[in-house]
């Protein structure tokens, strides 16, 4: 027995081989204590019985106010027990049908875990293909790892992974940092053929069963070969009676954490009754493909299977993979339900009045959606169901470049402990982030949860819109700053999905660049647009809601020689349709688009109302009109010849609230 210097006696024993362990800890009452803090003898044998005194059992939730719930009364060992059932189930590979045995925990901490013993012979049968040499070895799943545990395993074992100076972790995607649409594949079947949109301008690029099958066994025994998988068992959709379950199997934890944040957390008692997930991904992204693969084109693969549900990541490790390949499987799934999936930020006043806001990047859709004077809903994914909209992830994806407290704080703010930073720059010594460096890559992202914005709405739903807002940034400067719109003129520019790029570094290039993309998200839907379209019109009918175009772009003209349309302008548009008084105002009927614009809008100059009051040359601002018109009846030329079902064809409609010449 020694003295340690603290009034406190260590005791040792000897072990194995005559080493000193630590037998048992006491610690002697101290004279000078108080009587109520005297504690008794700490019940460790052992440091790291010790250490586990520190722990605390606990699921990571996502806080839902207002419901409560008892939990079953499974054990611990049985709730594991299937759990790890369920999750060797998924890690079975298809023709090698016994994995390996899969356990749980951290290895780094089971240096002891016993290993299977192997009877050798002399005689050998030959190897089968049914049975591999993973079935030897053990996995260890890391389950649903809280974003402490998570920032340990990142730290640990991931290089390039830092904690930044407001307790974000910074994690590189490797030599990806942006998605891979051209690599992104899905299985053509009997069903499929029919029920998804392919050809010209659809996004959808098919594969064949049998090859998403050799992707798939190459991601699951590349999975299987690890030491340790992370799995998280999760949701989608806020709306409980149309939830979807979803497990996604990673070799990173920065993967695990991102989706910690993306989805919608479990608690306990979900997790208990989980069960079998909708739909799994197998995100085996550090592990390339097969090149020589019938399909393959690159490396890169990501693979969806809707009739299996599931999804093989494989040669990309940018994380976003796994939130947009969600995105279309919902996109799949909810319109079957007779449910609108929507690529869409919103937002509630304190009314109840809802808002949707469509736009493609740079026409400020997060930055109007996410307003201090209302509830945010969800910055990008939405359902609108039958009692109203719901958001289908637990968290935000931001954009970082160029971020700053002064112009988007609640950003700012939601970016500390919890928070994934990918392909930031940093300080080497204070960890302090710079968001103006594009040194990796301008699609510096940051991921948290959505309760980090502090005027989240938890839970994340809302009654049924009454506004849906279509957001343009028109660097050709001609469409008007707000104008009201039918619902022919709302189904036409939805599927229209307009914005404008202003000129890029390359010489010679001085005009925008138009860019259409079907629903404002044409990467992600399955169906036809005018499937969705048309469930846009008639729930936006159904329950009274009002379309609008904005434009956030140019006006007195073109890029270059006008000016952008001043911000406090488009939020005083935005509180006008808001409030309701947009409504209430005197319309008149524009030229070529037949748009209806206001006569007046409080505090905005009402000159500006009407784009050609803007142009000093009216003859460049009708030539300009006339071929943006133009960009548009060449694009919708996709859509005219589609069929829904079949003999119900796209509605004349739709075609006359286009431009007329």
């Amino acid at each position: 027995m020694a003295d340690n210097g603290n009034g406190e006696e260590a005791v040792f024993a000897n072990g194995k081989g005559g080493k000193k362990v630590l037998a048992k800890i006491t610690t002697s009452e101290n004279r000078h204590e108080c009587p109520e803090t005297t504690q008794a003898t700490v019940k460790a044998q052992t440091i790291d019985e010790l250490h586990s005194l520190q722990k605390k059992k606990s699921a990571p939730t996502t806080p839902i106010k207002g419901i409560q719930g008892g939990f079953a009364s499974i054990s611990d060992a049985e709730r594991e027990k299937l759990q790890l059932q369920s999750i060797s189930a998924s890690l079975a590979s298809l023709t090698r049908e016994t994995g390996p045995k899969v356990v749980r925990g951290d290895p780094a901490n089971k240096k002891a875990e016993a290993t299977p013993k192997i009877h050798h012979h002399h005689h050998v049968d030959a190897p089968t293909i049914s049975v591999s040499d993973s079935s030897l070895k053990f996995t260890h799943v890391l389950y649903n790892l809280s974003p402490a545990e998570l920032y340990e395993q990142a730290i640990k074992y991931e290089k390039g992974s830092f904690i930044t100076s407001t307790g974000a972790l910074a994690t590189l995607s490797g030599a990806k940092t942006g998605r891979s649409p051209r690599d992104k594949r899905v299985v053509k079947d009997d069903t499929t053929k029919d029920e998804l949109w392919w050809g010209k301008g659809s996004p959808n690029i098919e594969m064949d069963e049998h090859t998403f099958l050799v992707n798939r066994e190459r991601a699951v025994d590349y999975l299987n070969s690890l030491d340790k998988v992370f799995v998280n068992d999760q949701f989608l959709n806020w709306d409980p009676e149309n939830r979807i379950k979803v497990r996604i199997v990673s070799a990173r934890a920065y993967h695990s954490l991102f989706m910690h944040n993306m989805c919608i957390r479990p608690t306990l008692e979900d997790l208990e009754n989980f069960g079998t997930p909708d739909f799994t991904i197998y995100n085996a992204g550090m592990f390339p493909c097969n090149r020589f693969t019938h399909y393959m084109t690159s490396s890169t693969s990501i693979d969806l299977n809707l009739a299996r549900r599931e999804m093989v990541i494989l040669g990309t490790q940018y994380a976003g993979e796994m939130k947009k390949g969600l995105f279309s499987v919902m996109h799949y799934l909810m319109p079957k339900r007779q449910i609108l999936s929507l690529h869409s930020g919103c937002n509630m006043g304190k009314d109840g009045d809802v808002a949707l806001f469509f736009g493609l990047s740079g026409t400020g859709k997060t930055t109007l959606s996410t307003d201090p004077n209302r509830y945010l809903i969800g910055d990008d994914e939405h359902c609108w169901t039958g009692t109203g909209v719901s958001n289908i992830e637990g968290g935000c994806y931001a954009k970082c470049i160029d971020l700053s407290r002064e112009k988007e704080p609640d950003i700012w703010n939601a970016i500390k402990f919890g928070a994934v930073l990918e392909n930031v720059v940093f300080d080497e010594h204070t960890r302090e982030v710079d968001y103006l460096d594009k040194s990796v890559t301008e699609n510096t992202r940051a991921s948290y949860p959505i309760e980090y914005i502090p005027n989240a709405k938890i839970p994340c739903v809302g009654p049924h819109p009454r506004n849906v807002i279509l957001l343009a940034c028109d660097a050709f400067g001609v469409l008007p700053p707000v104008s009201k719109l039918s619902l022919a003129q709302t189904m036409y520019h939805f599927i229209s999905g307009y914005t404008a790029l202003v000129a890029g570094t390359e010489e010679g290039v001085k005009e925008p660049r138009a860019t259409f993309s079907a629903c404002f998200g044409a990467a992600f839907i399955m169906m036809h647009p005018t499937k969705y379209a048309a469930m846009l019109a008639e729930k936006m009918q159904k329950h009274g809601a009002t379309g609008w175009l904005v434009n956030t772009g140019w006006s007195g003209g073109s890029y270059g020689s006008g000016s952008r349309i001043k911000l406090p302008y488009t939020r005083k548009i935005i509180d006008a349709i808001h409030s309701g008084s947009l409504l209430n105002a005197e319309y008149k009927k524009t030229e070529v688009f037949g748009l209806e614009i206001p006569t007046h809008v409080e505090g905005l100059p009402s000159e500006i109302l009407d784009p050609v009051n803007t142009w000093l040359d009216k003859k460049a601002y009708k030539g300009t009109l006339l071929k943006l018109a133009g960009l548009f009846n060449n694009n919708f030329e996709t859509f005219t010849d589609h069929k829904i079902g079949e003999d119900n064809k796209l509605t004349e409609e739709i075609l006359k609230a286009g431009p007329i010449f």
